[in-house]
């Protein structure tokens, strides 16, 4: 990158799936690995979420120190990630069309606050519009259903894009707590979902959409994005 790119990373600022009690947040492979494959690329990453200021990694997504993925372990430790961390800033705030991408990393925590906010509804209209790059890791879609094309037709429809699918969402046992499916929500809005085996590594690109289905498709999702911006 000869020219550092902007991206802006959104994250969920929600910690509780709905009233289960259970507590979520954003999946930290999803945060921390786009993260560093971003900036060690020479991008400049701005975190922002609904409420800005901390946003909390799910607790289910974290393991001891030296049995995460080490660009986790890395992030944990490293200070100026937390401060960013520690500091979002506010979707709603922030202006889309001055980035070259939007990036929504996922976590149960994002279904609940990311299709009900308009900051970020506001960000990915923007940015479908100015043509940048919109991206997301699982559950980071739930960014998408709630956004409308100059048309007022889904941003999604008539795009191949994928996400934590259905079948996945059954095996993890928390179909019923979540208050929608969200490929079938993605299906219902006109997009072609396209999907894998469960926790296979798998992502696609359709023209600005770049989306990749589960924590396994973090460094896909990214690798995409990076390629995207070079070519």
């Amino acid at each position: 990158m000869n020219t550092p790119k902007r991206i802006l990373m959104i994250a969920t600022s929600n910690t509780v799936m709905g009233d289960s009690g259970k507590p979520t947040g954003i999946w930290a492979d999803e945060l921390a690995v786009p993260y560093y494959q971003l900036k060690d690329a020479g991008a400049d990453v701005v975190l922002a979420s609904p409420l800005g200021g901390p946003i909390t990694l799910d607790p289910g997504s974290l393991k001891p120190v030296g049995e995460n993925d080490p660009l986790v372990d890395r992030f944990l430790a490293d200070p100026v990630a937390q401060a960013s961390a520690k500091t979002t800033r506010v979707a709603a705030d922030m202006d889309a069309r001055e980035f070259d991408a939007v990036f929504f990393p996922g976590g149960h925590g994002t279904m609940w606050d990311l299709p009900t906010d308009p900051g970020v509804t506001r960000a990915v209209e923007a940015a479908f519009a100015a043509g940048k790059l919109i991206a997301s890791v699982c559950h980071g879609a739930a960014g998408l259903v709630t956004a409308r094309r100059p048309d007022g037709e889904p941003v999604v429809k008539g795009k191949r894009i994928n996400s934590f699918t259905d079948a996945e969402e059954n095996a993890v046992g928390l179909s019923a707590i979540v208050p929608f499916h969200l490929e079938t929500r993605l299906r219902a809005l006109g997009a072609h979902f396209e999907g894998a085996d469960n926790w296979a590594s798998f992502a696609i690109t359709d023209g600005q959409f770049i989306t990749g289905q589960n924590p396994q498709s973090s460094a896909l999702v990214a690798h995409h994005v990076l390629q995207a911006l070079t070519a």
